[in-house]
């Protein structure tokens, strides 16, 4: 199944063709997906300027092999695309992030987890292949074993190397429904127990947890069925993560698990009121809600957000070395106090390349917690709160996603990340800077 392998490489060879035109032109260039930006929007956000190669056609999947348990896509490809084809045939991605819209180039490119990550790492982790169009305009295929060091940089380069054109990535065994448990906790110490001797049995296909306050803890562990005995939906009038501290299991289809926090984009929807209400939500839900949606009107109002010079809420994801997650919770329960907290295991099997050898010795781990953090204001002219996160992650030894505000100075920046790794890189694929450097494109804004 697929498409015409040609009608791939007419596209190729047309975002090739206009890239070589924009060589020697000193003009910021952005890849221009089509759709929304999972980017949290930013007050006058000078990205949204620089001229746009389009590459919004790269939405087809080239072939399913049921047997060999492997998809080759292009890069526009939604998730919610992706997991109903695949599913005809028992299978799913690896690892599928938890907003519909999320495509499979932004999941390589920048940051992909969700609650097989305690086993399975990120979504980049099950890809086998890479097709880049370079900034020279060249088509460049890479992998482990062909050019290990451009396959791994890809991932986290957020759009300043080439053109993510196609990739090929492993599947894995599903089945119609998951059966869901909720394991509620008072005390932070049991939660943190269950938690990792869950991860370390690897009992349960999929292990996530949701804080919704310092003494509420809840863990939800799923499994794979084959029936089920009802069917529970979040999709317009009743709300996932509000369900976790009500029921203590809970049956859902396999892609409406996958999706859970779509509807309300984790707990954004909070943040418009009302939207919460079950009377706004059957009259308005249709047209507002869903991460599409909400992003959507997001994007709308960044005008307006500009204008009144209002700091973006606080919307990032945070990786905390495991060991050192117990002192960075009771630092944040203590001095940030935003909740609900979604709180994701994640394996790296080895540091990426991206990631500085002085950085990666501060780890210490091969696992972390993923904090979610979605939404808390971040008006006080005393205190920036997306700085204060930033720099205590750093301090506990992890790393944080560059999708929203980023505060490191250039020197603070190349400590953490690999300057060596990304100029070789760099050079390799965008020697005359067709596409901006890491650091300039994720620090226009402050």
């Amino acid at each position: 199944m697929g498409i015409d392998i040609s009608a791939h490489a007419q596209q190729v060879a047309r975002i090739a063709s206009e890239i070589r035109d924009k060589i020697g032109r000193n003009e910021p260039v952005r890849i221009d997906k089509g759709g929304v930006s999972h980017f949290v929007p930013l007050p006058g956000d000078p990205r949204k300027q620089a001229r746009p190669i389009d590459i919004s056609q790269l939405r087809n999947v080239i072939s399913i092999d049921p047997e060999r348990r492997i998809c080759v896509a292009e890069p526009g490809v939604t998730f919610a695309e992706i997991v109903k084809l695949t599913l005809e045939h028992g299978l799913v991605p690896a690892v599928v992030p938890e907003l519909e819209g999320i495509t499979l180039g932004g999941a390589v490119a920048g940051c992909s987890i969700e609650s097989t990550s305690y086993r399975l790492g990120g979504f980049h982790d099950s890809c086998i292949e890479y097709e880049i169009v370079s900034g020279e305009g060249e088509v460049v295929t890479c992998s482990e074993e062909k050019d290990p060091l451009l396959f791994h940089m890809i991932h986290g380069s957020y759009g300043t190397l080439g053109v993510l054109t196609r990739l090929t990535f492993r599947l894995v065994p599903a089945k119609p429904y998951v059966h869901l448990e909720h394991r509620r906790f008072e005390r932070f110490d049991d939660f943190m127990r269950e938690m990792n001797d869950r991860c370390r049995a690897a009992d349960y296909e999929f292990i996530d947890g949701i804080i919704h306050g310092p003494n509420s803890f809840v863990l939800c562990l799923g499994q794979y069925v084959d029936k089920a005995p009802y069917l529970s939906s979040y999709r317009w009038l009743d709300i996932y993560y509000k369900s976790t501290l009500a029921r203590s299991e809970d049956y859902l289809t396999t892609p409406d698990y996958f999706f859970r926090y779509d509807t309300e984009c984790h707990w954004l929807s909070r943040t418009v009121p009302g939207l919460e209400s079950k009377p706004v939500r059957f009259l308005l839900g249709r047209q507002v809600l869903g991460s599409t949606n909400l992003i959507r009107w997001s994007n709308r109002l960044d005008k307006l957000i500009g204008t009144v010079k209002k700091r973006p809420d606080v919307v990032c994801d945070y990786f905390v070395p495991l060991h050192n997650f117990p002192t960075f919770f009771e630092w944040y329960a203590k001095d940030f106090d935003f909740w609900p907290l979604w709180v994701i295991p994640y394996r790296m099997p080895r540091p990426y390349p991206w990631i500085s050898e002085e950085h990666a010795a501060r780890m210490g781990d091969e696992m972390f917690v993923d904090c979610a953090v979605y939404g808390k204001e971040n008006g006080d002219p005393r205190v920036d709160w997306s700085e204060v996160l930033e720099k205590k992650t750093y301090e506990m030894g992890g790393i944080k996603t560059l999708i929203s505000r980023n505060h490191h100075s250039e020197d603070e920046f190349w400590r953490i990340f690999d300057r060596e790794h990304y100029q070789a890189a760099k050079e390799r694929l965008d020697p005359r800077r067709v596409f901006p450097g890491l650091y300039e494109k994720m620090h226009r804004t402050a």
